[in-house]
């Protein structure tokens, strides 16, 4: 069985009580349950975490690219939050390790403040998702799955 990791950076760890008009009412717990939910029914073991440290996240993507280089990965799905117009680290790592990842928004970024619009992580993304809600984390585990062909 392989591996799917769910990272999800700072700040994640307040849905449900942090501007629920563009995030929603679940909570992290919430979105913990449906990723359980889904990998379960595409035969993945589960990694869920959220750091809203840096470089806690780069150690994860690390790992995951240990399990990755041993066949027992399936890939990696982020959500950054603000990482993901910053960070340049994550960028290297996940470009270092060479995961699969997917990029995944719970908002539309696009449709937000202009500084938004530019993510480090996508130039190393094989996918990108947003604005789906917290109903994207299972479809994008259910794409993942898809990539395993």
């Amino acid at each position: 069985m392989k591996t799917a990791y769910v990272l999800n950076g700072p700040n994640l760890n307040l849905l449900g009580t942090r501007e629920p008009a563009v995030y929603g009412a679940a909570t992290l717990a919430d979105v913990q349950a449906m990723c359980e939910a889904a990998a379960a029914q595409h035969g993945l073991a589960l990694v869920f975490r959220q750091s809203n440290h840096e470089g806690e996240l780069v150690d994860w993507i690390h790992e995951a690219g240990r399990l990755h280089a041993q066949g027992q990965l399936a890939g990696l799905i982020i959500n950054a939050g603000a990482y993901t117009h910053t960070s340049v680290a994550l960028h290297d790592a996940i470009k270092g390790t060479g995961v699969t990842c997917i990029e995944l928004h719970i908002s539309n970024v696009f449709a937000r403040e202009a500084f938004r619009h530019h993510s480090y992580i996508s130039p190393v993304a094989r996918a990108v998702m947003c604005g789906f809600g917290v109903n994207g984390y299972p479809q994008a585990l259910e794409a993942l799955a898809g990539m395993q062909g």
